[in-house]
């Protein structure tokens, strides 16, 4: 799905995002409700970029990438987290592109996410490739999700990837 975020473009540069576990839902500009096999998840456009809220019966997880007045945790490369039953996995690279490589690979994202069943886009006012988009799957009991957050006037691109999944047990020898 892509939408138009009719807001103002509040986290304007790549180094503002920060990231967060556990955060109470925030003020959503678009949402996409998914049911992936057993698996309540909720893609959330922020006006500062992006919350992904799961739910299982084996418990929940919020996750927020966005630019959070009062955080002191920036946006982390990697993180591996122990979640009760779950194993909670997020990477994060910036892409610095030329204008030219920018405009196409913008484009080559809105396109893929568009139309997948599981994805949801929205692009903010003053420039066709100022976005943030999200896809979503759920694969061998793994629930998994990537990001892209786009910044236009920076050449920047945000790409974030997130697995939570069951914790396998230690294997013996």
């Amino acid at each position: 799905m892509l939408t138009t975020l009719h807001t103002a473009y509040s986290d304007t540069r790549a180094a503002d995002l920060a990231w967060a576990l556990g955060r109470e839902p925030l003020p959503a500009l678009a949402v996409l409700d998914l049911h992936l096999d057993g698996a309540q998840l909720q893609l959330r456009l922020l006006g500062a970029s992006h919350q992904v809220l799961l739910e299982e019966d084996r418990g929940s997880c919020s996750e927020t990438v966005a630019c959070m007045p009062g955080s002191s945790t920036p946006l982390p490369l990697g993180v591996s987290k122990r979640l009760g039953d779950w194993e909670y996995e997020f990477a994060a690279r910036v892409e610095t592109l030329s204008a030219g490589s920018f405009a196409g690979r913008a484009q080559e994202l809105l396109a893929l996410v568009a139309d997948h069943p599981h994805g949801l886009a929205g692009t903010f006012p003053g420039s066709p490739h100022a976005f943030t988009a999200m896809l979503a799957q759920r694969s061998e009991g793994q629930v998994r999700w990537r990001t892209w957050h786009a910044y236009p006037q920076e050449g920047q691109l945000v790409v974030t990837r997130t697995r939570v999944g069951v914790r396998m047990p230690a294997a013996v020898l």
